[in-house]
């Protein structure tokens, strides 16, 4: 069940051809480094992409790159270089920095510059129809040729035409019409076309190099809730006015992020790239924060909430390597219940918070089952297939195996951590647990993560979260 945008309800999940999944991501515009909220969009959509691939179906999957507009011009302009060099510049940085998250691949990634002729023609064939007109050079969309304007936002042509966000220019038949084909200005890049040099609006880029790849009418097109309009309505109009058909059957949108409950901005100062993001917190910690609210849902970033994701995954990391590690018992336990549940839990419309639920369930359940002495091993490897392929292979949220701790083999360095272990111990026996937990965090700053058990307290290390970027 997947909640689409267009229709405003939860509607059940069937793919155009049977077995096989079409995607489509809005991808970066590549002029800056790309910010924490993009970073939610590009790490959820690789959530759902991955979940399909575990449901059992075969995903095509395409994040587009948008390397001519009017932003990468301006940026040019700024730094007194070609656009095509922003544009190369952050392209590289954005397959670095969500390579870093560990957002795995699209199958293709097209660039806007490189689907010119495919734009012309589709250009073409809306002038030709009627739905689209030229004016020195430019061309625009005539919305009042697309009766199903508004339908996916829900706004009107009144409200459009009266709204102040639509811009004033005096040559468009309706204010609310749209660029397809902006005339070339002196020293912007520019092609050819059957309207003068030039270059491509971006609202078209997007729906040609979709269709390019994933046909006419595709099941799932996905971004971020601030694409909704104009940027998704447009695309549906151009889109579905040239080839009477419909243009993607599932619209998925995700909720916006917000910092210390103010929108992200730069002329707030709080704005993040997910460069800087990652530089502060693993990969794994930002993913899981984002996890742990579902996406339609707005979602605040508070360092602190991202310290605790990064503490939830460690758990992940602990079980694991307890599975590992784990003394072969008598007793059987039952992984299927916890699949049927996760698999519940994503089917209702990806609703990631409910099943990390089920896996911490799951973790509790084990533990306890193990606790006389281990389960069996047949119970062990399908607790552990059904962990790895969730927790990792769906979640991308499993914390890589601890490093040894530098001098581990030095045995003072182990009986210095022994000592402060004591010392803690003793004071929670003393009720000093404020002192207790000074100690405590004093050592997980330092890498070292202690774990109270009834056998006492044992201990690990990994390198410190400032260091390690997941």
């Amino acid at each position: 069940m997947l909640y689409n945008t267009l229709t405003r309800r939860k509607e059940r999940f069937e793919p155009l051809e049977e077995g096989k999944v079409r995607m489509y991501t809005c991808g970066p515009t590549v002029y800056d480094y790309f910010h924490i909220g993009n970073a939610r969009s590009f790490v959820v959509a690789d959530v759902i992409r991955r979940y399909l691939e575990y449901a059992g179906y075969d995903v095509t999957f395409v994040m587009n790159i948008t390397d001519i507009d009017d932003k990468i011009i301006n940026r040019a302009a700024e730094k007194g270089v070609e656009a095509s060099e922003i544009a190369r510049e952050f392209t590289e940085a954005f397959f670095q920095d969500i390579e870093a998250l560990g957002v795995r691949p699209a199958d293709v990634y097209p660039k806007a510059t490189e689907t010119i002729e495919d734009i012309v023609r589709h250009v073409e064939g809306l002038v030709e129809s009627g739905a689209a007109y030229v004016v020195d050079g430019d061309v625009y969309f005539r919305v009042e040729a697309f009766p199903e304007y508004g339908k996916l936002s829900g706004k009107n042509l009144e409200e459009l035409v009266a709204g102040a966000r639509v811009e004033k220019d005096e040559r468009k038949q309706n204010p609310a019409d749209f660029a397809l084909w902006k005339a070339a200005k002196p020293g912007e890049p520019s092609w050819e076309s059957p309207w003068g040099l030039g270059r491509p609006g971006w609202h078209i880029e997007c729906s040609v190099m979709s269709q390019k790849y994933l046909r006419e009418t595709f099941d799932i097109h996905a971004g971020g809730n601030d694409l909704i309009f104009p940027h998704h309505e447009n695309e549906i109009a151009q889109s579905e006015a040239l080839t009477g058909k419909q243009f993607v059957r599932y619209w998925l949108h995700f909720g916006f992020l917000r910092i210390n409950e103010e929108k992200m901005s730069k002329s707030l100062g709080n704005f993040i790239t997910a460069r800087e993001a990652l530089n502060k917190w693993p990969a794994y910690g930002i993913r899981f924060f984002f996890l742990q609210t579902h996406y339609r849902s707005p979602l605040n970033l508070l360092p602190e909430g991202i310290e605790g994701a990064v503490k939830g995954a460690a758990k992940f990391r602990a079980f694991r390597d307890e599975l590992d590690a784990m003394s072969e018992g008598a007793r059987s336990f039952d992984a299927e219940p916890y699949r049927e549940r996760f698999a519940r839990a994503m089917n209702d419309d990806f609703n990631t918070p409910a099943a990390l639920g089920v896996l911490f369930d799951l973790m509790h359940d084990v533990r306890t089952a193990a606790a006389d002495g281990g389960i069996d091993r047949p119970s062990n490897d399908a607790v552990r297939d059904f962990f790895d392929r969730t927790v990792d292979g769906v979640f991308g949220i499993l914390p890589p195996p601890q490093e040894a701790l530098p001098g581990a083999d030095n045995a003072l360095v182990g009986d210095l951590v022994q000592i402060l272990i004591d010392v803690r111990n003793d004071l929670r026996k003393e009720r000093n647990f404020a002192l207790a937990d000074r100690i405590r965090d004093a050592l997980a700053a330092a890498g070292v993560t202690l774990k109270d058990g009834k056998d006492g307290t044992a201990w690990s290390y990994s390198p410190p979260e400032s260091t390690n970027r997941g």
